[in-house]
């Protein structure tokens, strides 16, 4: 047995998955935050999230990069649960789009002029810097094309359709009416998870209509378990990710679920119908073979939008199943050693992933900020239990800020390693300094409680005067204002001039008064208001509130928004 066409076969399709994702990387890197911007600006109601999904998916060419995007928006707030439905509608018919690539640029003898043709222009574009996303698309979109002829000249060469052990299996495999279709659906939704790529699986099942060996119900069968195996790939990626996120995933499983139910409903009418519509007559035995991979591609476009034409009147009911199917997670503090955003593995882009990591960079400086207010409480907790159990807890959250360091800058130094632009590299490096400068504001406020516990433990018979208490508070509340304003500037990267200035002037209050309270204890010891000890205790603490400003503004100035 000849077994050189079976390794072209498996070479031009991963020929062709490996250029879809050049290809999609290439787009993403040259559109990068302005099409997240577009997602997040363009949806309005639901048919500007279903125009919008549909823009961006066609744009880069993979529905599961704009899923991963609305996700994203979603578990951060800035998309509801009802706008990323309508998004992920769009998705579908923008994904689409893949298949007329195919069935384009698989046929005619000239496309192989233009595969080495835009291989030559990809590669000039690489090697100069200002178009190296350009020609990394172009290289994409030339290495996916060149798979595709090779596939479809492979599969004419091995004349599949004379083979009579072939025809008999797949003759056998559909003689079972609606238990075939059934059964394709099945093997294109197994098939799709196992390779993740429906491109990949659509490329074959248009391979093998074209070459008379499967017949086009069967193949437009397979097609429709494509669609649901590549909805299952998204969920059990979204299996250790936000509520939200799961939602989302959910609700585009149970879209397409409700599309091939329906369909299957009238199948062999609606499969007539698309036939009808290209010109084809599915039971001919003489017509060229090559318009069925048409057909294949008209009913991938008629079957998502007729979906989308249905369903998009019925989101908000959408989106109540999918929340009885998936019920929120306890909010527990186990939770919060864990990390939100981030999950197993990088996403499917660098720039994606880049993204992620900032959501998780938020989370970690609400963290901070929640743990430092544990410590104002500690100060006035008196009861010996309620102050171990309070103790316990702030030294817990040390741990998770520890950890929370450690994962991020891990995950970081992975997509580092990506392919990224020169903004993006930059973006790390300033990510890497934040989550270290968030880790030092953890350790602040554990250096604050243990010096509290060191006063209680070691001076039982002594407490700090009111004048003490007072300029403590004071200090406190300036610390808390500017944790505050980190927060919003680090949520909101574009945050004003003025809100970095208000900022600084918190730092500088906080300076001048540490200042101010230095001089003052001195002379309170000198006078006997107080200690030696008692009046070190004192100053330990006033001094790592400072200390945790400075690293305040050290996170505020890796935004980008000052210059060091």
């Amino acid at each position: 047995m000849d077994y050189l066409p079976l390794l072209v076969l498996a070479g031009s399709v991963a020929l062709l998955m490996y250029g879809m994702k050049v290809m999609s990387e290439g787009l993403q890197k040259m559109a990068g935050s302005k099409l997240r911007q577009v997602l997040g600006k363009m949806t309005t109601n639901r048919f500007t999230g279903l125009l919008t999904g549909a823009f961006i998916t066609t744009s880069i060419q993979s529905s599961t990069a704009t899923t991963v995007m609305t996700v994203s928006f979603v578990s951060a707030g800035l998309l509801t649960l009802t706008q990323a439905i309508s998004v992920i509608m769009g998705a579908n018919i923008g994904t689409t789009a893949t298949a007329w690539i195919m069935v384009l640029g698989g046929s005619g003898n000239y496309m192989q002029y233009v595969v080495y043709a835009a291989i030559v222009v990809g590669i000039a574009c690489i090697y100069s810097n200002k178009r190296r996303n350009l020609g990394e698309f172009i290289m994409g979109l030339a290495l996916l094309l060149l798979g595709l002829t090779t596939l479809s000249a492979n599969a004419k060469g091995m004349h599949l359709d004379q083979n009579v052990a072939v025809q008999e299996f797949f003759g056998k495999l559909s003689s079972w009416g609606y238990g075939s279709y059934l059964l394709f659906l099945f093997i294109g939704g197994v098939l799709t998870c196992s390779v993740q790529s429906s491109a990949a699986i659509m490329a074959i099942t248009m391979t093998l209509c074209s070459a008379g060996v499967l017949d086009i119900y069967m193949g437009i069968a397979l097609v429709m378990g494509e669609n649901i195996g590549t909805t299952v790939t998204s969920n059990v990626v979204a299996l250790s990710a936000s509520t939200q996120a799961r939602r989302a995933a959910m609700a585009h499983m149970v879209f397409n679920v409700f599309g091939v139910i329906w369909i299957f409903s009238i199948f062999p009418y609606f499969v007539d119908f698309v036939c009808w519509m290209v010109g084809c007559d599915p039971h001919s035995q003489t017509q060229d073979k090559s318009i069925l991979t048409v057909v294949l591609a008209a009913f991938h476009t008629s079957f998502n939008v007729c979906n989308v034409l249905i369903l998009i009147w019925f989101i908000k009911p959408l989106e109540r199943l999918v929340c009885k199917i998936i019920s929120p997670k306890a909010n527990t503090e186990e939770d919060e050693s864990r990390l939100t955003y981030i999950g197993g593995g990088l996403l499917s882009t660098a720039e994606l992933s880049i993204l992620e990591a900032k959501k998780e960079v938020n989370v970690f400086a609400t963290r901070c900020h929640k743990m430092f207010r544990f410590v104002p409480e500690l100060l006035h907790t008196e009861k010996g239990e309620d102050f171990n159990k309070l103790f316990t807890r702030i030294e817990k959250y040390e741990n998770i800020t520890d950890n929370m360091e450690v994962q991020i800058a891990d995950y970081l130094n992975k997509v580092s390693e990506g392919r990224l632009s020169a903004e993006s590299k930059t973006e790390i490096q300033h990510m890497m300094k934040q989550v270290s400068e968030l880790e030092s504001i953890g350790d602040s406020c554990y250096n604050l409680a243990r010096t509290i516990r060191r006063r209680r433990q070691n001076s039982p018979n002594e407490d700090f005067t009111e004048k003490q208490y007072e300029h403590v508070h004071n200090m406190f509340e300036l610390v808390d204002q500017s944790l505050t304003q980190m927060e919003h500037i680090v949520k909101s990267p574009d945050a004003s001039v003025a809100d970095v200035n208000k900022s600084m002037n918190v730092e500088n209050e906080i300076n001048n008064y540490r200042k101010q309270l230095k001089n003052q204890n001195v002379d309170d010891i000198n006078n006997r208001l107080y200690n030696y000890q008692l009046g070190v205790y004192y100053m330990d603490l006033i001094s790592e509130c400072e200390k945790l400003g400075d690293y305040v503004v050290n996170v505020i100035e890796c935004t980008g928004l000052l210059k060091k």
